[in-house]
């Protein structure tokens, strides 16, 4: 995860995209490929080109498609979610602050990279699992 920003709920995704893209610019400025969904769609490509030279590079599913299929890029934004709903704190809403609330999910990634980075001896969660029985 690059950067963190919460905000309320009526706030929409590409008003909330403006202040998050200039905030992933000053802490890494190298960025130069932004992938997201639809909605960021629209005006925000072009300022986002013309301000930070960012591609910022809309997800979407095809016109042919019926029902559910993986999207590429979309997945990992999914799987990343998922990692994260797995500390109990983040799955609520218990804090007053936003600014509290984004520190909790970075403490959360930090840990979820250091035991990818380090795990204990006895836990590795690449391997499998034993089967019990037969």
């Amino acid at each position: 995860m690059l950067v963190v920003a919460v905000t309320a709920a009526c706030v929409q995704d590409r008003d909330g995209a403006r202040p998050t893209l200039k905030r992933l610019r000053r802490r890494l400025p190298t960025t130069r490929h932004v992938f997201a969904d639809g909605g960021y769609a629209g005006q925000l490509l072009a300022t986002v080109k013309a301000a930070w030279q960012i591609t910022l590079e809309i997800v979407r599913k095809p016109a042919e498609q019926k029902g559910f299929a993986v999207l590429p890029r979309r997945w990992v934004v999914e799987r990343t979610f998922s990692w994260l709903f797995r500390f109990r704190r983040l799955r609520s809403d218990y804090e007053r602050l936003p600014e509290t609330h984004e520190t909790l999910v970075k403490w959360a990634m930090i840990g979820l990279m250091l035991n990818r980075l380090a795990p204990l001896p006895e836990r590795r969660p690449w391997a499998e699992t034993p089967k019990n029985g037969p």
